[in-house]
């Protein structure tokens, strides 16, 4: 599947910001046998003093900016064109929950990709017990990896409520979980504690949606904005798998990657500070359209 992307990302301060450091982590990544970026442009106004792009430990694309003079607004845009190939699932070769900590522990690896660095809490994904309780007890007798990881999603799809309005990004995911709604950075977040309660390696996946669905099916929740979901490690025969639970399904081609991390603030689309005084606004603005 061929998309065209746009994304727009805009800040405005009541009063100019003086000074500021921001790092982007926007643009669609190439991923060999899954994602293709066919051609691609992030466009920023006004223009930094400095832009710095570089690649961080997951091997996700950010670029760094700094401003030295004041500024009312800043916009980031985001133009690209991704072919999104369609990976078949398989049969379900993953083992069950007890005996994938096996094979996690005896992976020696500590590339970026290694299960080690998923599996205990992180840093807007801390172990918390109610979720602990709740995965526990979502996993049948025999179940194997990837059916907790279905299992799970779905049970958090029936069970919150998306909800735009609900949570705030630094909303915690206790908070988010005892009030059962929240947007896709939230099912994501409780998802990924869930899984690694019960010892499987889960990580965050933030990107985009196909806007408009294919005729006769529903459009999915969070198609207006950046998307997030879950990659889970269902051992050595499976590897990464990916799953949206806003949704209660397995990724497929209707998903676009952007980055990979271990939750939202290893891969938050733009962080950083400025220096002004009063509030500031902001804006989001998404398309993706197939080609053809």
């Amino acid at each position: 599947m061929l998309y065209d992307i746009r994304l727009r990302v805009a800040y405005q301060y009541s009063s100019p910001a003086e000074a500021g450091r921001q790092t982007l982590c926007l643009m669609p990544a190439t991923l060999p046998g899954v994602q293709r970026v066919a051609a691609g442009e992030l466009r920023i106004a006004p223009e930094p003093a400095e832009r710095i792009e570089r690649t961080d430990f997951f091997g996700n694309a950010l670029v760094d900016l700094a401003y030295r003079s004041a500024h009312a607004e800043i916009a980031f845009e985001v133009s690209a064109r991704v072919e999104r190939e369609l990976v078949p699932p398989g049969l379900d070769m993953s083992p069950r929950p007890g005996a994938l900590a096996d094979e996690v522990a005896s992976v020696r690896s500590l590339a970026p990709d290694a299960p080690v660095h998923f599996i205990g809490g992180s840093p807007l994904v801390p172990p918390v017990a109610a979720i602990t309780d709740y995965a526990r007890d979502r996993l049948a007798d025999g179940m194997s990896a990837l059916d907790a990881v279905r299992a799970l999603g779905a049970a958090l799809h029936a069970d919150m409520r998306y909800d735009s309005d609900a949570t705030e990004v630094d909303t915690p995911i206790s908070e988010a979980f005892a009030q059962r709604h929240g947007v896709c950075q939230d099912f994501s977040h409780i998802m990924i504690a869930g899984l690694r309660a019960v010892g499987i390696p889960a990580g965050y996946v933030s990107g985009f949606l196909r806007t408009e669905p294919p005729a006769g099916q529903p459009r999915l929740e969070g198609a207006d904005a950046m998307h997030a979901w879950v990659r889970a490690w269902c051992g050595f025969e499976m590897g990464w798998v990916e799953y949206d639970p806003t949704n209660d399904l397995m990724v497929g081609t209707d998903h676009v990657v952007i980055a990979y991390g271990r939750d939202y603030a290893d891969i938050a689309p733009v962080r950083g500070s400025f220096r002004s005084s009063g509030s500031h606004s902001s804006e989001q603005a998404v398309d993706v359209l197939p080609v053809g």
